[in-house]
Parts: C-alpha cells; structure tokens; sequence
C-alpha cells in the first residue's frame, strides 16, 4: 500500500475539506435565499431561461391588471348612465299620469293651471337627472355623448360603450308637448310614449353593454389567475422541500468544518517525529 505524502507545505485533505465545505455553504445559501424568500428562482443567475419566462409572465399581469380597472372604470360609467335611465324612465309614468289628468276636460282653470306646473317640474326633473348621470367626465346620456371605446384584453381589443342621447328625446318632447287643453293634452300622449321608447331602447343598450363589460371582466379575471399560477409554477419554491433540505446542509457544514478542522491538525503530528 503506497503511503500518502505529509508536507506541511501542502494538506491535500485540509484543500479537499475546504473545496467540500466551500460547496455546502453555496448550496446552503441558496436553499436560505429559497426558504427567506419562497422562490427558487429569484434573478437570471440562478436560471436564465425561467426568469426570462418569468419576467414576462410578470408583465403581462400588469397588463391585465391595467385592463382590469379600464373595464372598471367603464362599468361605473355604465352605472351611472342606467341609474340616470333608470331615474328618468321612473319620472315618465309620473309625466304620463299628469298629462292623463290634463287631458280631462272636466278638470277647472286653477286645477288645469296645477296640474301644468307640476308636469312643467317633472320634464325639468327628468332633463336634470340626464344631465347628473356623469362619471368621471363621462355622460352617456347627454347630446354630446359619443361612442367610448374601452380596452379589453392586452392585446388591445376594445369594447364599445354606446352613446344613448336622452337629452335631444326630451327636447323634441318638451317642445311638442302642450298642455293648455284636453285635446293638447291628448295629443301630448303620443310625443311622450315616442320618448318613452327612446328610454327604453337606451335602457336596453346600457344593460347589453353592461352585460358585455362584465362578462369581459369576469373574462380577464380567470386569465389573469391562470398566468398568476403558471408564474407560480416557475418562480415558486416548494417550502416543505427546502426546509428539509436546509436542516440536511446544516449539518452537512457542521461536519464539513469538523473534517477541515481535523485536517488543518493533520501537519502538527509531524512534529512528534523530531521528538
């Protein structure tokens, strides 16, 4: 059997037990960043190819973060434009039952004269609450309401918000609409039930495109989810694993310092040779 060479120049087993310790404390270090951290891959260092992957699965939840609070910001103008909607066709039956009760020929000048004031109210009320029904900047309602043109998905698909112009509806029927006399009052009906279904028809448009905003936001919710989990399956260190993992190193650095420490002993027996 050879013998090994004693130097106290060079200890082949202190450089071995350093070289094996040096190794555990990297392993180490990266199950520490693992477990503080709960990811497994944290930079470009520690897998090029997965944070690469990673980093752009991050970007595109931002994105769809940025989509959805578009499609809530939308939904809240749509809220607002079926409330004043809503608001407005509640006043029509009000409007309606007034012009029944002026289109009574039985009825006398200081009650007709009542009866025309509140109507007068009503009309106002209705072309108040149009004019109120604005978020943000944004009235569907009105006479200057256009087509709004909201961002749905990120790769910039839009969904169309319809404008529903009340205002100019309620013009032509507050300037068709007389009610001086039972046969004004009568012919009144018809203007108002024209309008009526001019409410409707806009009634109608904000819950389909409402419906349509939801569905959409639903939509980009679940996508949303699923990119969080296919990032998580990429990124995300698996706890229990590391842990064990960890607890295996630390004692496997233990002795590794107890090995180089025995080691580093190694050329002080030489010295009991020139004794």
């Amino acid at each position: 059997m050879a013998a090994g060479n004693n130097s106290i120049n060079t200890n082949v087993g202190a450089l071995v037990a350093l070289q094996n310790l040096n190794s555990i404390n990297t392993r180490l270090d990266s199950t520490q960043n693992r477990v503080s951290t709960g990811f497994k891959v944290t930079g470009a260092v520690d897998d090029a190819s997965s944070f690469s992957i990673a980093q752009g699965l991050r970007g595109e939840m931002k994105a769809y973060g940025a989509v959805s609070q578009g499609l809530a910001n939308a939904r809240g103008v749509m809220k607002v434009a079926e409330a004043g909607a809503t608001a407005v066709s509640d006043l029509v039956g009000d409007i309606k039952k007034k012009v029944v009760e002026l289109a009574n020929a039985a009825i006398t000048t200081a009650q007709r004269s009542i009866l025309t004031a509140d109507f007068n109210q009503l009309v106002d009320q209705a072309r108040a609450f149009v004019n109120q029904a604005t978020f943000q900047g944004n009235n569907l309602l009105s006479s200057a309401a256009a087509t709004t043109n909201v961002i749905s998905d990120i790769d910039g698909s839009t969904i169309e918000l319809r404008p529903n112009d009340l205002i100019a509806g309620l013009d032509t029927f507050s300037g068709a609409a007389d009610v001086s006399s039972a046969s004004a009052a009568t012919s009144t009906l018809t203007a108002l039930a024209t309008f009526e279904g001019e409410v409707n028809t806009a009634l109608g448009n904000i819950g389909a495109d409402t419906r349509r905003l939801n569905f959409q936001d639903d939509f980009i919710s679940k996508i949303a989810d699923a990119v969080e989990v296919g990032l998580g399956s990429i990124v995300d260190a698996d706890l229990a694993k590391e842990s064990a993992k960890l607890q295996a190193l630390q004692i496997q650095q233990q002795l590794a310092s107890q090995s180089l420490s025995i080691a580093n002993q190694r050329p002080s027996v030489l010295l009991s040779l020139f004794r």
